[in-house]
Parts: C-alpha cells; sequence; structure tokens
C-alpha cells in the first residue's frame, strides 16, 4: 500500500530530481513560462510556490534560503526583484499548467506552466473588459476634415439614367456644373 507517500518520484534518484527542479525552477522564474510534462508540472508547482512565498520577505535570510534551492544566483535575483514585487498581493497560486495536448514521440501529456502575472495574454483581455466596461459611450461626430476628404462614390447604370434604388453621393458639386 501507498498510505502517506505522496511525493512523486518521476523515477529519478533523489539527487537527479533536486538537481532537475533546481534548473526547471530557475528556467521558469528567468522565462516566465516553460513547457514540460504535466507530472513534471504538477511536481515543480509543490517545489517553487513556497520559494515564491519566501521571497516575498527581502532579506539576507529568505535569499540564502531560496539560492540554496534553485544555486543560481541570476534566478534569485530575478525572483527578488522582479517577481516579487508583482506578486505581493497575491495569496498564494503562483503558478498556472495550461495542458497542450500529448507529445509526438512517445505520447506524454504535455503543458505550459507559467507565472501567473506575467500570461500578458489572459492580462490583456482582462484589462480590456475592464477598460470597456468603465469607458462611457458616446457618439463621435464626424469632423469637417474628414468628410471632405472623403472619396466621392458615384453609382448608377452608366447611360446617363440614374437608377431608382440607387442614389447618386456627393459631397461636394464638381468644377465647371452650377449648384442646383
Amino acid at each position: 500500500m501507498r498510505h502517506q507517500r505522496v511525493i512523486n518520484h518521476l523515477g529519478r534518484t533523489s539527487s537527479h530530481r533536486k538537481a532537475m527542479f533546481a534548473n526547471m525552477a530557475s528556467s521558469l522564474i528567468l522565462h516566465k513560462r516553460i513547457t514540460t510534462t504535466t507530472a513534471k508540472a504538477k511536481a515543480l508547482r509543490t517545489y517553487i510556490e513556497p520559494l515564491i512565498t519566501r521571497s516575498k520577505e527581502d532579506s539576507t535570510h529568505s535569499r540564502r534560503m531560496v539560492f540554496s534551492y534553485l544555486k543560481d544566483k541570476e534566478a534569485v535575483v530575478e525572483l527578488f526583484r522582479e517577481v516579487s514585487p508583482k506578486i505581493a498581493e497575491r495569496p498564494g497560486g503562483y503558478t498556472r499548467i495550461l495542458k497542450t495536448g500529448n507529445r509526438q514521440g512517445d505520447n506524454a501529456e504535455m503543458c505550459v506552466l507559467e507565472l501567473v502575472d506575467y500570461n500578458e495574454n489572459m492580462l490583456g483581455t482582462a484589462a480590456a473588459k475592464a477598460k470597456t466596461a468603465r469607458r462611457k459611450r458616446t457618439t463621435r461626430k464626424k469632423t469637417e476634415t474628414a468628410e471632405e476628404n472623403a472619396p466621392v462614390a458615384k453609382t448608377g447604370t452608366g447611360k446617363g439614367k440614374k437608377s431608382g434604388a440607387v442614389k447618386e453621393l456627393e459631397t461636394e458639386p464638381e468644377e465647371g456644373t452650377a449648384a442646383e
């Protein structure tokens, strides 16, 4: 029976798993999204979310603790300078898993693991919806310059007779003709 055995070992030794998680977490922090298998993404989420929570308090101790997990100075600097101010108000759930289908070679279930506050597409649609909801709808009048520069559209049968259904659209009379 596997009672209380919740860690997915991913078919790796402990040292290999720790090194893999450190590399994947550093890549996620530096690039804001990575593509991996769903099993690795779920395991990585439990690895990186406590590190992001620890980065909310910028102290020497928390930086050293995060560095002991990541083993990458650039990732630690990026986490404390860029990521932590952006997620300061969020109480948890810093990552999102988007499933993308199965891998061609071995049919493994693939996904994209990303930081929630860095997806411009989802943030853009939410901001656009909020912006249109607040904006007051008004009708805009055409300016005179736009009407003067508008092309003159003439429609008709082409034999001098005007069709009853189609009207001639003209903003100004042509030169050389008398105004009616």
